[in-house]
């Protein structure tokens, strides 16, 4: 075993660009090291305009103020592909009709919260009424979505109706970037979709989404992922390069979640090649830190890269 790269102590300075940070974290090990090589990968996946760049959202991240990071990436045109929880795009419907989140405490008697009719994610709370006025805003729109739409059309639809130019909705619509839910039943908005239709015709294909995800796997000539969470998302984008047998040129993934207990959350990349899901030379990286922290450092650093 040949010692090649000595830990490299982080310098800091007045002014110092967040590109320049990251680069101090390259000498480093642990989870500045991957932060450091994710942002790498990132600007190289970015550069390779042969690369379909797909995005997978999952976790609270709207609710915790990620919002605009991705609106801004689809509209920078850094999202080819967008797969996301249903509760993602419920939360960016919330902020588009102008109700904020709030920031709270997790050392709270959630009791009282329930009393006050207010709901708690970890430490942010939105108040029961933010839903009431989802549920009136989705029953005007269901009625223009078209009645036979697959889960992407009627996402498009949706998102047609906000006017919030940081909507990941409204971005996607503008852009014409593809958002995929394939589990939107469990989700505010598959619930109201349902329960719409049992006195209106509306008539979701959850199949027509498989051909359409499918159809871009397969035109795409190189591919490259980026994970926030896992979950739906994650497994949806993976499970179109075993249906290719393509396989990712270049993923990251950004998780809390640890590879011990099998789940898909936590799994390495490295373990997803055994799949065939990413290549055996992709360029890839697990980084384990909050992805609140780590998504918006990434995505400074590479902007900042990329605009000089």
């Amino acid at each position: 075993m040949k010692l090649e790269d000595p830990i490299i102590p982080v310098q800091t300075a007045p002014g110092m660009r967040i590109s320049d940070l990251v680069r101090e974290f390259g000498g480093c090990g642990f989870g500045a090291g991957r932060l450091a090589q994710a942002c790498d990968i990132y600007e190289e996946m970015l550069g390779d305009g042969s690369a379909t760049k797909f995005f997978g959202l999952a976790g609270a991240m709207v609710p915790a103020g990620m919002r605009n990071i991705v609106s801004g990436l689809i509209r920078d045109g850094h999202i080819d592909v967008l797969v996301s929880t249903g509760a993602n795009l419920v939360h960016d419907i919330i902020e588009s009709l102008g109700l904020p989140h709030y920031k709270g405490s997790e050392v709270v008697d959630d009791n009282v919260l329930y009393r006050e009719e207010i709901d708690r994610i970890y430490d942010v709370y939105v108040p029961e009424l933010h839903f009431t006025r989802l549920e009136e805003h989705l029953i005007r729109v269901f009625p223009d979505v078209g009645e036979q739409i697959s889960i992407r059309e009627m996402l498009t639809g949706i998102g047609k109706s906000l006017s919030d130019p940081n909507s990941i909705l409204r971005a996607a619509y503008e852009c014409d970037v593809p958002i995929f839910c394939p589990a939107v039943q469990d989700s505010m908005i598959g619930l109201h979709a349902w329960l719409y239709r049992q006195t209106n015709p509306l008539n979701v294909d959850v199949f027509a989404d498989v051909h359409e995800f499918l159809d871009i796997c397969f035109e795409s000539e190189r591919s490259g992922a980026l994970f926030v969470g896992g979950g739906v998302p994650k497994n949806f984008i993976l499970q179109g390069t075993l249906m290719t047998s393509k396989g990712f040129d270049y993923a990251i993934q950004l998780t809390t979640d640890r590879p011990e207990s099998g789940g898909l959350s936590g799994a390495t990349l490295d373990e997803a090649k055994s799949w065939g899901k990413v290549k055996k030379d992709a360029k890839s990286v697990t980084v384990y830190a909050d992805a609140t922290i780590t998504l918006p450092i990434l995505v400074a650093a590479v902007q900042s890269r990329l605009n000089g």
